[in-house]
């Protein structure tokens, strides 16, 4: 498992975070996802056999979001 945390564009809204971590936790190999409002990051916890950062991503800037970077 690993943990990394992707900072997004400017989150206007509680149901932008609510969409993001629904679609993460829906993402096979996906162990726990938590998106931060106020500080416009989504930090997910992965099983890396399963799936990689760009699924992450892609997941995420297929709802309409822009994904700034990661660490």
């Amino acid at each position: 498992m690993i943990t990394k945390t992707y900072q997004l564009e400017t989150l206007t809204c509680p149901n932008c975070m609510a969409k993001i971590e629904g679609a993460l936790k829906k993402t096979k190999g996906v162990k726990e996802s938590e998106v931060l409002f106020n500080s416009s990051r989504a930090k997910v916890t992965f099983e890396e056999s399963i799936v990689d950062s760009e699924v992450i991503k892609n997941t995420i800037e297929k709802l309409g979001f822009k994904v700034l970077g990661e660490k």
